[in-house]
C-alpha cells in the first residue's frame, strides 16, 4: 500500500462473509483493518467523515477527528428491530462524538438537530454537465417518455404506482426507471408486465442526456418518514434539466413550484396530461446556485473546522 498523495482516493472494500447475527464482531474488525489501510497509506492522523453509520465502529478505536454526514434517517426506515437497534447506538455514538454534525434536508435539521446543533448542507447538481447534454440515448423507446431517475427500491419506489402510471399512459408513453433496481424478481416481473421498461444503471456522465430528453420527469415515491428526510438528488438534477416534473408530496418536490404534485389517486393522470403536452425547450434557465462546487466549498469549511476543534483539545495546557 502506498501513501496517499494530495488529489488521490484509496478505496477499502472488505468483504463482508457472514451476516452481523452470525458474526456479530465483524464490524469492529472492519474498523481495526480499516485503521490498519489508513496507517499503511500514511494517514496517520486523518479526519473521519462518516455517512454509513457503521462508522461509529471507527469512533470507538480512533481518536480521529470526526464529521458526521447525515443524508438519510435510516432508524425510521422499515428496518428488522434489531437492525434498528444498531443503527440507534451508532446514530448515538457519532452525534455524541462528532466535532461537527452535517444533514442534508430541512427535516434532519429538525429530528437530528434536537439531540445536537447541526449543519445543513444541501445536495447539488453539475450544472455543466446539462449546458450541452448530448443526443438523444437509442435506448430510450420511440414512444413518449416518463422518466424516473434513481435507485429503484422498495424504501423509496411506489411499485402499485409504477404500475398503474405505466398502463395509464400507453401507448402513447412509456413509463421509464433508470437506475440500479435491487429488487426481489417478482416485483421486477410485475413492472415489465405493466409496460414498464427498467434501463438499469448508466455512467454518471450519461444521466442528463436522459433527462434532458426526456418528456417528462416523475417522482412515483412513497411519502413515508424515511422519504420525508431526504433531500433528493434528483431535486437538482430534474431542475437542471428543465423538463416537466410530476412527483408525489415528497420532501424536495412538494415545495417547488415548478413541479406538478399529486396524490396516488391521480399520479397516472397527471403523468398522461403532462405528455399530452406539445414538446418544448427546457422550461427554465439552469441555476448555477444549485452547483455542486458551491457544496463542496461548504464542506471543506466544515472539515476545516472539525481539525480546528480537535487542535483546540489537543493543544497543551499552559504551564503555570
Amino acid at each position: 500500500m502506498t501513501r496517499v498523495r494530495p488529489g488521490q482516493l484509496t478505496l477499502f472494500e472488505p468483504t463482508k462473509w457472514l451476516p452481523r447475527r452470525i458474526d456479530p464482531r465483524q464490524d469492529s474488525r472492519w474498523a481495526r483493518a480499516a485503521v490498519r489501510v489508513a496507517q499503511q497509506c500514511g494517514l496517520d492522523d486523518p479526519t473521519l467523515w462518516v455517512n454509513d453509520p457503521r462508522g461509529a465502529e471507527l469512533a470507538n478505536v480512533t481518536d480521529w477527528p470526526l464529521v458526521h454526514d447525515i443524508t438519510d434517517d435510516w432508524l425510521v426506515a422499515e428496518r428488522p428491530p434489531a437492525e434498528l437497534a444498531r443503527l440507534a447506538e451508532q446514530e448515538r455514538i457519532l452525534l455524541h462524538d462528532s466535532a461537527v454534525v452535517v444533514v442534508c434536508s430541512p427535516r434532519l435539521v429538525v429530528t437530528k438537530g434536537a439531540r445536537r446543533p447541526v449543519r445543513l448542507i444541501t445536495n447539488g447538481v453539475d450544472t455543466a454537465a446539462y449546458a450541452d447534454p448530448g443526443p438523444r440515448p437509442s435506448d430510450l423507446p420511440p414512444a413518449r417518455v416518463a422518466l424516473y431517475v434513481g435507485t429503484v427500491h422498495r424504501d423509496r419506489i411506489d411499485l402499485d404506482l409504477c404500475e398503474a402510471t405505466a398502463r395509464a399512459i400507453q401507448p402513447q408513453g412509456r413509463l421509464v426507471l433508470l437506475g440500479p433496481a435491487p429488487l426481489p424478481s417478482a416485483d421486477g416481473a410485475r413492472l415489465l408486465d405493466a409496460g414498464v421498461v427498467l434501463l438499469g444503471s448508466r455512467p454518471h456522465d450519461a444521466v442528463p442526456s436522459y433527462l434532458t430528453h426526456a418528456d417528462v420527469l416523475v417522482v412515483p415515491h412513497r411519502v413515508t418518514a424515511f422519504t420525508d428526510s431526504l433531500d433528493p438528488i434528483k431535486r437538482y438534477e430534474y431542475e437542471a434539466a428543465g423538463r416537466p416534473v410530476v412527483s408525489t408530496a415528497v420532501a424536495g418536490f412538494r415545495e417547488w413550484p415548478a413541479a406538478t404534485v399529486a396524490g396516488a389517486e391521480d399520479f397516472p393522470d397527471a403523468v398522461r396530461s403532462a405528455l399530452a403536452e406539445p414538446a418544448g425547450a427546457p422550461a427554465t434557465p439552469i441555476d448555477h446556485g444549485l452547483d455542486w462546487s458551491n457544496r463542496v466549498e461548504a464542506m471543506q469549511a466544515v472539515l476545516d473546522e472539525t481539525r480546528a476543534v480537535r487542535r483546540r483539545l489537543r493543544r497543551p495546557s499552559p504551564k503555570p
